[in-house]
């Protein structure tokens, strides 16, 4: 039988909570539930007003692996849930509002994954985000070195940039910025992403060209996009351990020299939001937001 649990006043089916997701480390899917509602706080509000792309791994990340971008199957009724424009025609999603919405989300076993924009003005984008990703032999270090320089350049445009671990082997760069349609946004992006590559040529690359990858950090600009997803700070991501999305300090980012001082699970977040709070707060405060030139 389906356990049932009220979440603040709303009934929630949860199942296979003893299901194993991560065998490395015995992670199992109560642990996943208990992540995200203990995390709610501090995870909310990037997911609020954003429709979500599931990323979903029901029987771990060695299974199958699938997005899930409209309304799943089921949904309940009280899940908030609106259309989003495509190229393709409108399609409805979800939004995560609230913690009951949070919980049901989890019990699909995902990482959340949201556009730079809101759903009050679709494809005005109020994030800008690089994504930097490592090739080998390069890790997270480079990574570090490429997202220290954007922060200066950023900075010099008036826009202040904060940092993630992407939860995989690389960095996600964000900044909050006044809403500004999205091709602008990726247009300007991609300049500073050239920039980037002008000044370290033997560190950073702007195209995703396989054959000039390796030893190299790829900025890439691209998920300004309209239509394109970011992994929401602090998901869950489908590894072989339950690594985190999760936001860092640039003291750490300066200070990292090895690929374990910028490597989080699931059971380091609570201690570090309450030893720093939620680093990527200033994101919200819209008072705070820079102007794209």
């Amino acid at each position: 039988m389906t356990p049932i649990t009220e979440v603040e006043g709303r009934r929630v089916a949860l199942s296979n909570l003893e299901k194993v997701l991560h065998p490395a480390t015995g992670f199992t899917k109560g642990e996943l539930l208990h992540y995200y509602a203990t995390t709610a706080d501090v995870l909310l509000p990037h997911l609020r007003d954003r429709p979500v792309s599931f990323l979903r791994y029901p029987d771990g990340p060695d299974g199958q692996v699938f997005f899930t971008k409209n309304v799943p199957p089921g949904t309940p009724e009280w899940v908030t849930t609106a259309e989003v424009p495509r190229s393709e025609g409108p399609a409805r999603m979800v939004l995560v509002q609230d913690l009951p919405s949070l919980v049901w989300a989890a019990n699909l076993v995902t990482e959340f994954h949201t556009h730079q924009w809101v759903i009050q003005e679709p494809a005005m984008a109020d994030r800008l985000v690089f994504d930097l990703d490592p090739g080998a032999p390069a890790t997270v270090v480079q990574a570090c070195e490429v997202a220290l320089w954007l922060r200066e350049r950023l900075a010099a445009d008036g826009i202040d940039a904060y940092a993630k671990t992407s939860g995989s082997k690389g960095l996600h760069l964000l900044a909050g910025i006044r809403p500004t349609p999205s091709d602008q946004v990726s247009e300007y992006a991609k300049e500073l992403a050239m920039e980037a590559e002008k000044a370290m040529p033997r560190l950073v690359l702007h195209r995703m060209t396989r054959s000039l990858r390796p030893g190299k950090v790829f900025v890439d600009w691209s998920q300004n996009v309209a239509r394109k997803t970011t992994a929401t700070p602090y998901t869950l991501r489908a590894r072989t351990t339950p690594t985190v999305s999760a936001p860092v300090t640039w003291e750490e980012v300066e200070a990292c020299g090895d690929v374990g001082q910028l490597t989080f699970q699931a059971g380091d977040i609570a201690p570090r939001v309450q030893d720093y709070g939620d680093v990527l707060a200033p994101l919200l405060d819209p008072g705070r937001a820079g102007r794209v030139p």
